[in-house]
């Protein structure tokens, strides 16, 4: 990742907060689209391995999970593991206002369809937007963490609505490069924190 550090900590106003927000994207998503192949495709392998070797996800009955696009850490392998492992996979299905509705993985990567924004989603019945409650363990995309558990999305807003629906104590993990863990991430009146983050390096819980 290039050098630097574009925004700081949110302790200014919204406005402030918002273009270090997207001076951070922009650094971040160049950052990987750089990545080569291979290296996307070594970290999926390790981010999977770390996530269900977890005692979180070794205990947990339903996962919330998302389908990666583009130079995201990808999520296939960790799909995969997860279904292999006897896990009922719920993944997220974008609303026309950017909430987030849920569906059940079908099981294998052939059954997910091709919706708005280039985003892949499961084509079975919708289970509602309170779903992600019900899930023991939540893996959300991401751009960064803080050390404090700020996370830097997209900008869209969806995931902070959905996590607002998640119960105190369950675990929610970003996905991330390791370069884009412990960032200086700022923040917004209307941002939900997680508890932690899975990079090829690991996992890095928070408190």
């Amino acid at each position: 990742m290039a050098s630097g550090q574009p925004g700081g900590h949110g302790s200014g106003s919204a406005g402030t907060s918002e273009a270090a927000k997207l001076a951070w994207r922009d650094q971040l998503l160049t950052a990987r689209r750089r990545r080569p192949l291979l290296e996307i495709g070594e970290a999926a392998r390790s981010i999977a391995s770390h996530v269900v070797g977890s005692p979180e996800v070794s205990r947990a009955a339903t996962v919330a999970c998302y389908a990666s696009v583009a130079s995201e850490p990808g999520t296939g392998p960790l799909l995969d593991a997860l279904v292999a492992a006897g896990k009922r996979v719920i993944l997220p299905v974008l609303l026309p206002d950017n909430d987030l509705d849920w569906a059940v993985h079908p099981g294998y990567a052939d059954g997910l369809v091709r919706a708005t924004r280039g985003l892949l989603e499961p084509p079975g019945e919708r289970l509602g937007v309170d779903a992600v409650g019900t899930a023991d363990v939540v893996l959300v995309p991401g751009l960064a963490m803080s050390p404090a558990g700020d996370r830097l999305g997209r900008g869209g807003g969806s995931y902070d609505r959905a996590l607002a629906r998640v119960p105190v104590g369950t675990p929610v993990w970003v996905l991330l490069y390791a370069a884009e863990v412990g960032l200086p991430v700022p923040v917004e009146p209307h941002d939900r924190r997680v508890t932690g983050a899975v990079s090829p390096a690991g996992i890095t819980r928070i408190g």
